[in-house]
């Protein structure tokens, strides 16, 4: 036997966003000023009354091994939660919570998936859905689309996508890069596809809460009985409750399911983090002003930030409609240079904007998005307002 990492582990890249954060780090530390456009995170806060039932718990002494898939009051909590705000019933145990909605993700795929089972994937997408799937043996199928369909599937693509190896799709509806909401028709489209093939929906509806303009997040599981009974239903408590750092997130789906996803995770990791569990509670059961509030704040963010791309000339990949991205389009630069060095394509574009310009953006072919960058706006209107201001003097500077 040779030392050899294993080939699922030899196959998987490490996450660019979190590789941007520690670039990004690294450079401020040394003096550089450096605003961030890739963060995946809120910039608030977490709400004050979360944080002191975190003080609480710990001071009350709860802070040993619970429920593997987490304590009781939680899980009822999430089932109402759920019932309130989609009118979809689950009872407690079609429900798990784990360290994060990134954990459920991987459990999911993990419970579903033999070598080779094929989960269509609608590009752009998030990162690591494509490191979940081969971690759990899958093979990704890829759909692309376009700026034309503000990057949305079409009905005969996802139609085209199905094979006799399809086992699931991921739906992240609001969606990480994009900002877009799937519609209804779409969603009752997939959710048809899966039905007549059978196979699993996975909903990543970890942005939710964040919504635009009139625009509503449906979930597969509101379609139909039978969506229903196929859909994994994934969220968390992260960017609504800007508790990123807290890993806390959960999924609701078929009894069956969830029963293997609580097995995998007592033996992956254990309960979930008992002290953020309480905390997490005491999010979902006070008043959620704090969720309005946010949602608020980064609707208005992003119509500045909208306003400064077309006052100079820069172009959105498409109107974001959600969540707290957008996709800047950075193919008209490509083939340019500055000092002698070449834009040859987005991941050249973003190193050299961090170089000269001090503005850290996400390339979009990680994202399944090539000739796109990924802009955040989680962060306040004096560095949305001074990045644009970097951004476009750098672009102006390419010959």
């Amino acid at each position: 036997m040779s030392l050899e990492l294993s080939a699922i582990a030899s196959s998987i890249s490490p996450s660019a966003t979190l590789g941007l954060n520690a670039t990004v780090a690294q450079l401020r530390s040394q003096g550089v000023d450096v605003i961030s456009l890739g963060a995946g995170e809120p910039d608030f806060d977490t709400p004050y009354h979360i944080r002191q039932a975190a003080k609480e718990a710990i001071d009350a002494g709860k802070t040993r091994y619970t429920d593997v898939s987490g304590i009781p009051e939680l899980r009822k909590a999430i089932v109402d939660h759920i019932f309130e705000h989609k009118k979809l019933r689950y009872e407690p145990d079609e429900i798990i919570v784990s360290s994060g909605a990134k954990q459920a993700i991987v459990l999911a795929l993990q419970a579903i998936l033999d070598p080779q089972d094929e989960v269509i994937l609608p590009s752009p997408y998030w990162i690591s859905y494509t490191e979940m799937i081969k971690i759990a043996g899958g093979k990704p199928v890829f759909i692309s689309t376009t700026p034309d369909t503000d990057f949305l599937p079409t009905p005969e693509q996802l139609a085209a996508a199905v094979t006799e190896h399809t086992k699931a799709i991921i739906i992240n509806s609001p969606n990480n890069p994009t900002g877009n909401i799937w519609p209804r028709s779409l969603i009752a489209a997939a959710a048809e596809l899966a039905r007549k093939h059978d196979f699993f929906m996975i909903s990543d509806e970890i942005y939710e809460d964040l919504c635009y303009d009139g625009y509503t997040h449906i979930s597969p599981a509101q379609i139909s009985d039978d969506a229903k009974q196929r859909t994994i239903l994934v969220s968390g408590f992260s960017k609504a409750y800007a508790m990123t750092g807290w890993r806390m997130g959960y999924a609701s789906g078929p009894r069956y399911v969830i029963k293997a996803m609580i097995a995998l995770q007592s033996h992956a990791t254990g309960n979930p983090n008992s002290i953020t569990q309480y905390a997490a509670l005491t999010a979902l059961r006070a008043p959620q002003d704090c969720v309005m509030d946010m949602a608020t704040c980064f609707a208005r963010r992003r119509t500045l930030l909208l306003f400064l791309l077309a006052k100079n000339g820069l172009m959105p990949g498409a109107m974001p409609k959600g969540a707290f991205y957008m996709l800047l389009d950075i193919r008209p630069y490509l083939g340019k240079q500055l000092n002698g060095e070449t834009v040859e394509n987005d991941a050249d574009f973003a190193a050299m904007l961090l170089e000269h310009g001090h503005v850290a953006v996400i390339p979009g072919t990680p994202f399944g998005a090539s000739g796109f960058v990924r802009l955040s706006y989680a962060v306040n209107d004096i560095q949305i307002g001074e990045a644009i201001r970097r951004i476009t003097a750098f672009v102006r500077s390419l010959q």
